[in-house]
């Protein structure tokens, strides 16, 4: 399946190194996961911790195929900065959603999930439906 038909996954964290780590493990759990497209949007434009909105629109451009971007984030600031950037319009592509999920567990849902050709809504559900998972 070409990537141009799969829903594009944008993961933003606080931390590049930890936005980067999680793209590529669920990418790498995922299998056929190679084929999304996952950008990570981590720290600020400087290297530092933090969350940019430069950053998360770039990234979202980066992987917007036309079926819709789904947008995970870790927690506080990252959060406010993609809420502001859907409000403001005009920066992230059409159909680009905030999901909210758990960070790593969703980010592989979504991938394992888009790698089947599935839309956006059913990307959203598969990485939600993450904080239902058991771990004892």
């Amino acid at each position: 399946m070409s990537d141009r038909n799969l829903v594009g996954i944008v993961l933003v964290s606080h931390s590049a190194e930890v936005a980067a780590s999680v793209a590529r493990l669920a990418k790498k759990l995922a299998g056929g996961g190679a084929q999304v497209p996952v950008a990570p949007a981590g720290g600020t434009e400087g290297g530092g911790f933090g969350t940019s909105a430069a950053l998360v629109a770039a990234a979202a451009a980066s992987v917007d195929r036309g079926n819709g971007v789904a947008v995970l984030t870790d927690l506080g600031s990252a959060i406010l900065t993609v809420k502001a950037l859907l409000t403001e319009g005009g920066e992230l592509p059409d159909r680009t959603r905030m999901v909210d999920a758990p960070f790593v567990e969703g980010a592989v849902a979504a991938v394992v999930t888009a790698a089947t050709g599935a839309d956006l809504a059913a990307v959203e559900a598969a990485a939600v439906e993450a904080y239902t998972y058991r771990k004892v």
